[in-house]
């Protein structure tokens, strides 16, 4: 059984960090592209950072220059260091796990305070 973990997640003052991460478990690790997503109160869920299955990441303009995306394959775990957090970084963060399958986490909540 597939198992995407999210924690990390808390109330932090504007311009603060939080560091996330998605335990996976139940899926070959490596062979899957990890993605962060967000989901703000009556928003659509969008892409914030994604990394390849070689480490390469992306991110979404929001993110740039502030969020940092890695994995670690070994402990089968995706991290988003979130810096310089702004009161519209406030959201339900979900790792996405993709490849031969699509797997979803069950979320963590950021809310960042003005």
């Amino acid at each position: 059984q597939v198992q995407l973990v999210e924690s990390g997640g808390g109330l932090v003052q504007a311009g603060g960090s939080l560091r996330l991460s998605c335990a996976a478990s139940g899926l070959t690790f490596g062979t899957y592209v990890m993605d962060w997503y967000r989901q703000a109160p009556g928003k659509e869920r969008e892409l914030v950072a994604s990394i390849s299955r070689g480490g390469s990441p992306y991110y979404s303009d929001s993110a740039k220059g502030r969020f940092t995306i890695s994995r670690d394959n070994a402990k089968q775990t995706v991290f988003l260091q979130m810096n310089s957090l702004k009161p519209e970084d406030t959201a339900v963060y979900y790792c996405k796990a993709r490849g031969q399958y699509t797997y979803w986490g069950q979320g963590t909540q950021v809310t960042v305070s003005s």
